[in-house]
Order: structure tokens, then sequence, then C-alpha cells
């Protein structure tokens, strides 16, 4: 197996992963995963084109600062990353690159930074248990993290895989050598698997969190995972099953950190959330270094932000969770594994959204507390996150906080600075400018809002009049976001509100825009586009030459 070079593992703890100007991983070089790039010169307007006649394809003579577009499948949540020449991004497998692989599968593919061409992919075929943890046609959720010739990635099997960056085309590396059989896994073709191509991915190692921590995903896996100090932090999607009132797998870990050149398990966490998970865990973790010392953070499916000491500490040091009512709690358990201690903690919701009259509100209720689901985002030593809720419960009511990421002990009543109960329910995650200090956040119910970033004190709130799944995305004085309806807004980075531009990409736009080496990468549920000004389209993407076996 192929060892990651100290140097990269030392970029990596630092933040500056792959080239400068690459988008390395959901926040690009940002480990505190601020939505935010230094990129200048960026045009505040795009064309997205008409499709041809009969065709799924753009034709990139009626775009406008459009350099490619290319199909996706017909779900595509995951946000691209952008590193070594190549654009990597999750969907779905509803527009098959492979006649051997059809049908319901999560896809990880991998283009051409340049041209778009299609390089390779990875197929992830649909667990046997069906939806109740990966559910129909959902496709690959999580962006993947980029580290030198190695890409890491949560599946929708909940799995965390690393792969080799130039898939099978330099040859099958890595001590995993089942890579053949992992494609067509529980499906019609599981015994007798195809042979491998130069466009299939190539699997280095693979850590399986349902078999090997006995987690239950609910619905679907997803975290965008991070490297900190060489070390892969990851949440592991534990949720409730289908009756939405029992939890089978309370024990398991929430957060967890593997060694990124073998998959093993070096630590998880102790804050027993397992019990009070209201729904699942679909949170990415970010992380900052305070004091000298790095922190990783995590929204909680309990509602509850977490601060963890990234240098295991020995034993499990959980509390035992009581078997019947009434068995005492305060006991310790000692285990072989590591764990991840909690440095802080902040309950988000507060006392009226747990209760009204004596009586306790009853999730999902709309006026009720929520779980956190967007990734908490470090800078200047805070910690900002909002809550929410699986965008199937619908709208309801939200709350972001700013937190003193300095303190220590539980924070819910000294260590909120600031919070803002405006915002509604949001899967997003904030865009903080550092030329004004405004930060920038959207909600699920469609409302992009202003504060700054210092005080909390709101500057403007606008209605893009449409679901909002994705995040804003500062730079250049901007502000881009898409939402629900296709529609791909504009704003100015300013204090007043201004509308710069609005276009439609023709089809719903859940994940948030990035910019890698002066290019914006957009992705709607079908198509992604590689955006810059005043550019000059590339040749239209043409099948890869390579499917046919290798000689």
């Amino acid at each position: 197996m192929k060892h990651l070079p100290l140097v990269t593992l030392a970029l990596a703890a630092s933040g500056l992963v792959a080239l400068a100007e690459d988008w390395p991983q959901w926040g690009g070089n940002d480990p505190g995963r601020n939505m935010y790039s230094t990129a200048k010169g960026l045009p505040d307007r795009f064309e997205p084109g008409k499709m041809k006649a009969g065709t799924e394809e753009i034709d990139l003579a009626t775009t406008k600062n459009v350099k490619w577009v290319v199909k996706l499948g017909s779900q595509s949540y995951g946000n691209p990353v952008v590193a070594g020449g190549k654009v990597f991004v999750g969907t779905n497998n509803e527009s098959p690159r492979d006649k051997r692989h059809v049908g319901d599968r999560s896809i990880l593919m991998a283009f051409d930074e340049k041209t778009g061409a299609f390089l390779w992919q990875l197929v992830v075929p649909k667990l046997k248990s069906g939806k109740v943890n990966d559910w129909e046609n959902l496709g690959l959720l999580a962006a993947p993290l980029v580290v030198g010739n190695r890409l890491f990635v949560v599946t929708s099997r909940c799995e965390v895989l690393c792969l080799d960056t130039e898939g099978q085309r330099n040859g099958n590396d890595g001590d995993f050598k089942d890579d053949a059989a992992y494609f067509v896994k529980d499906t019609p073709k599981e015994s007798a698997p195809p042979e491998l191509l130069p466009s299939d991915a190539d699997i280095i190692w693979r850590y399986d969190m349902m078999d090997e921590l006995g987690v239950f995903p609910h619905n679907a896996s997803n975290c965008s995972v991070i490297m900190i100090d060489g070390v892969l932090h990851v949440c592991t999607s534990n949720g409730q099953d289908w009756t939405h009132v029992n939890i089978p797998s309370p024990n398991s870990p929430s957060f967890i950190a593997l060694d990124p050149k073998t998959g093993k398990l070096l630590a998880e966490d102790n804050a027993g959330i397992g019990p009070r998970i209201f729904h699942g865990q679909w949170t990415s973790p970010s992380a900052g270094r305070v004091n000298g010392k790095w922190h990783v953070y995590y929204g909680g499916g309990d509602g509850v932000a977490y601060a963890f000491d990234i240098t295991p500490s020995k034993g499990s040091g959980k509390p035992i969770v009581p078997i019947l009512p009434g068995t005492p709690t305060s006991q310790t358990e000692e285990a072989e594994t590591d764990y991840l201690k909690k440095v802080w903690w902040v309950d988000i919701n507060p006392p009226e959204y747990k209760a009204k009259d004596g009586k306790p509100i009853k999730y999902p209720a709309a006026e009720g507390p929520s779980e956190i689901n967007s990734t908490p985002v470090f800078y200047k030593n805070r910690v900002y996150v909002a809550s929410g809720q699986d965008p199937e419960h619908g709208e309801g009511v939200g709350r972001l906080v700013c937190i003193d990421a300095t303190k220590t002990g539980d924070l819910t009543k000294d260590g909120i600075l600031w919070e803002y109960k405006g915002i509604k329910r949001s899967i997003s995650t904030c865009s903080i400018d550092p030329a004004t200090g405004l930060l920038f956040i959207a909600d699920f119910s469609g409302f992009v809002h202003c504060l700054d970033a210092e005080t909390g004190k709101l500057q403007w709130v606008h209605d893009m009049k449409a679901h909002m799944w994705g995040s804003t995305f500062v730079a250049d004085g901007k502000v881009y976001v898409g939402d629900e309806d296709g529609d791909f807004t504009v704003l100015a980075a300013d204090r007043t509100l201004k509308v710069i531009s609005e276009t439609n990409l023709g089809a719903p736009v859940y994940s948030t825009p990035i910019i890698a080496n002066g290019t914006m990468y957009v992705g709607s549920q079908t198509h992604l586009f590689a955006i810059a000004a005043g550019a000059i389209p590339a040749a239209a993407e043409k099948p890869p030459g390579n499917i046919e076996p290798k000689k």
C-alpha cells in the first residue's frame, strides 16, 4: 500500500491540502469550513444554456461564462471538490456512464478539471435493508476529502472508503483487492463480478461503520470527513429506525477518528448521544485551533453542538446506558478503544422550543426542538451553527448561535455570545466575509439572512421564494446561492440588500457552489456547470474511450 507522504499530512493538518487554490474538501482549504473564497474576478451572472433537441445535453453555444457542463444523475446533493486537476462529485445512477452497472446505485464521478471529460467513477450498490438505511435513488450525499493521491468519502452504505484519485488507470493499488465484487454487492451480478476497467474506482481500504460499530443510519449516511494532524474525523450517521421511536444502536458512537493510511479505528466520542437522537445524524465536522490546541466540532442528533479534543484519551469513558428505567448511569465503562474527550457542549434548543404551558413539545413539531444537520463553522475563536431537521419534516422554528470556542464545559447558559431566532429550520452552513465582517446563512423556508458576525445584529433578509437545501457561498464581494426551484441568485455581500442577478438552471439546486482555481462549480440535480468570466466553452464531453478490459 502507498503511504501518504509526511509533507502531505503536515499540509492537511494546517488545512493547506493539495494546491493553494484547489477546493479539496467541504470548506476548501479552511478546516473551519467557512464557505468563503479569496478568488477575484468572478462573474456576477451566467447563462446555463439550452438543451439540444431530444437530449439532456447542454448546447454550449447557448451558454455565457460557462467553460463546460456535464450530465450527472437525476438527484445530486453531493457538493463538488476540486484537487489535482480533477473534479469529484456525488450523484445517483439515473444517467449511467457504464452499461455494466445499471439500476439504483450511488455514484462518485471524477472529471477532468479543464475539459469536464469523464475519467472514472465509484459505483456503490444499495444496501439490502432498503430505504430505512439507504433511501432509494438518493445517490451519494457526501463531499469527499482529497489529500495528495488519496480520496476519502462516506458512502450511502455507511462506510468510509479510501480511494486512489487515479482510479484503476494506474492499476489496482492498496491492500483491498475486491473492488469488482464490491461494485456488484447485493445486486443480481454479485456472483459474477465484471472485470475491472480503467474507468472504475480503485478502493485502497474500506471501513464499514454498520459492521464495525453497529450503527444504524436513518434513511441515509452523510458526512464530509476532515483530516486534522493526520487523523480522519467522521460522523457515523447513527439514528432511529423506521418507527421513529426506537434507536437500534444507542451505545454506538456518533463520532469517530480513523487512521487515514489503514482505516483502523483510533477513537470514538464519549458524549453518549445515542439514546438522545431525535431522528438521524448527518452533520460534518469542522476544526479550529484554540490556545494552540486543535478541537473538532460536530452538531449532534440530540440538538447539541460539541467540541472534542482531537488527542485520544485512554478507555471509552462513556456512561453506561441503562437497560431498565432507574438504573444508575454514573458509572463508566472502560474499553480497548480510546475516546475523544468533550471540551465543551451547547444545547442549541432554548426552553421555549422544548415545552409550552408546562407540557413537552413533541419532536418534530414545527414549534419544537431540532437536531443539528448543518456544519459548525469555526471563525476567530467562535463557532457558528444553526438548528434544523430532515427536510421531509417541513418548516419550523430555528436558532442560529455564536459560541465562544475558548471556554470549556457546559456552555448552554454562559457560552453563547449571541443568538438569532429569526431564522427558520436550516440544514445550511454559514458563510462569513472577512472583508465586511458579515455572516450569510440560508434556511429551509427559503430566506437568506445577513447578520453582523461579531454582534449578531440583523442587516437584511432576502426571500428566495423556494426551499433551500444548500448553503450560501461568499467570494469577490458577492453571495452565491441556489434553491429548490432551480433559481441561482447572486447577491451583494453588503450591509444593504442588493440582488445582482438571477437565473434558472432548469432543475433544483440542492448543493452549494464552490470555487477552485478561478472557476466556480454549480451543481443542479442533473448537471454540473463550470463557470468563469469570459470562458470559452471546452469541447463537448465525449464518452471515455477506455471502457474496455485492461490488457
